[in-house]
């Protein structure tokens, strides 16, 4: 036996090279948008946030501002 007939075709590694790039370029994009997606929120609730009164905001939110007791 040779080499090439152990190893079988060059085709189908090529086919599955490709598939596999394919689907990492897919997910990487996919990443991508997710992260765009969520980002937009965070930025959609500071924007909703900053446009109530200071003492509406509540108390998690990191533009609340902590009054310090004597």
């Amino acid at each position: 036996m040779t080499i090439e007939e152990a190893a079988g075709p060059a085709g189908p590694k090529v086919l599955r090279l490709l598939y596999f790039v394919g689907a990492g370029f897919i997910c990487t994009v996919a990443i991508n948008k997710w992260r765009e997606v969520e980002r937009k929120s965070i930025q959609k609730q500071h924007q909703q946030q900053s446009h109530l009164p200071p003492n509406l905001l509540p108390q998690s939110s990191p533009n609340a501002v902590q009054k310090p007791t004597k």
